[in-house]
């Protein structure tokens, strides 16, 4: 008697090939520190594939949420360092959907030009607050 299928009944398209390459990735993030971004948006998905896909991955402990052109959806699935993000237009239209492996999703991450940025407004914050106070 065979094990029992984890992907349902019968194994469907895509969903089987892409859990087999986040794992793969998770292995290369883990010794090398590579992360990986797969563009699902670019894969032949059949009906219900994304959503069964989706469902294997599940929902981990973190979501994000950034508006920005339009919204982006980050969660973490229930495989700590696989990330699910899905970007919208300002439409509200999906305009893209990734799986990316990494410890935290590079649209999280400040960019230096923003830190910059941020840095330059606080000491100007300060600034006037130590001004005002002499007065």
């Amino acid at each position: 008697m065979s094990a029992p299928n984890p992907f349902g009944e019968s194994p469907r398209g895509n969903v089987e090939p892409i859990l087999n390459e986040v794992m793969h990735a998770l292995d290369r993030l883990l010794d090398d520190g590579e992360a990986t971004v797969i563009d699902l948006g670019r894969l032949p998905f059949g009906p219900g594939e994304i959503e069964e896909l989706e469902g294997q991955l599940g929902t981990g402990e973190i979501k994000a949420r950034l508006d920005a052109l339009g919204a982006s959806r980050i969660r973490e699935t229930i495989y700590p360092g696989v990330w699910w993000l899905d970007h919208y237009n300002t439409a509200g239209e999906l305009a893209g959907r990734y799986i990316e492996i990494t410890r935290v999703p590079d649209i999280l991450t400040s960019q230096e030009a923003d830190i910059a940025a941020g840095r330059a407004r606080l000491h100007e914050l300060i600034s006037r607050s130590e001004e005002t106070a002499l007065q």
